[in-house]
């Protein structure tokens, strides 16, 4: 058990035990398969951590536990690209950001002194003292990358990403439609919104359009840093 985490400990009893909270070793339990481990979780993945430490606690009441976790310091709760509400350690006196995945979810977290610095001094610059403040960066890990194909049709695409359209599939309706939009092969464009299902909205040279998924699925498109190294 890492020395930080004996002092989490030392404090939880501290402050459940003032303020008097209820069921306190049953909720110090959840606080210590929840320090066990490393990564960001879920509420149901902790309830499934502490069932595998042979504790099966009513999921209501991990639940209101992480919550008065976060209220005394010890969790905070994240929601990482509108997605489910991820709980982390939360160490007195230690910031970090994070870098999420949005194809596989991997959440990377990191600290830099340097951008903490020009964070203070850009608030600083505008009249503001910093409270809090936290920093999320989204696009494809290493691992996604090498596993992803090298032509993928737009439709499967994710926002924010920056492609080149490669090649119309589909037939000569198709391209005529796509192309009397404006749409070229060879085009750079940048992924807006692509949910589940409707439309996928694309920009390019400054232009708007909004596809249906049967025409998204037939432009062929490829990361727009691997187009440039293949050019070159």
């Amino acid at each position: 058990m890492k020395p930080l985490h004996h002092q989490e400990k030392r404090q939880f009893k501290q402050l459940f035990k003032q303020a008097q909270i209820d069921n306190f070793e049953d909720r110090f339990k959840v606080l210590e398969v929840f320090l066990q481990t490393e990564r960001h979780v879920t509420d149901r993945e902790l309830i499934l951590l502490l069932h595998k430490d042979g504790c099966s606690y009513d999921p209501a009441f991990v639940r209101d536990t992480l919550k008065l976790m976060c209220r005394f310091g010890f969790a905070e709760a994240n929601r990482f690209d509108n997605g489910e509400v991820r709980y982390e350690h939360r160490h007195l006196g230690q910031h970090h950001d994070h870098i999420v995945c949005t194809k596989c979810g991997k959440i990377t977290e990191f600290r830099n002194d340097p951008l903490e610095a020009i964070q203070v001094q850009i608030a600083t610059a505008h009249g503001f003292h910093i409270l809090q403040h936290k920093m999320e960066i989204y696009g494809i890990c290493s691992e996604c990358l090498t596993a992803r194909d090298r032509l993928i049709p737009l439709v499967m695409a994710r926002p924010g990403e920056r492609l080149t359209i490669r090649e119309f599939v589909g037939g000569s309706t198709s391209q005529m439609r796509l192309m009397s939009m404006g749409l070229r092969i060879g085009d750079e464009i940048e992924v807006i919104t692509n949910m589940h299902s409707g439309q996928v909205v694309i920009s390019a040279d400054y232009q708007r359009y909004a596809l249906g998924r049967g025409l998204a699925q037939k432009i062929l498109t490829r990361m727009r840093d691997e187009g440039m190294k293949d050019e070159g």
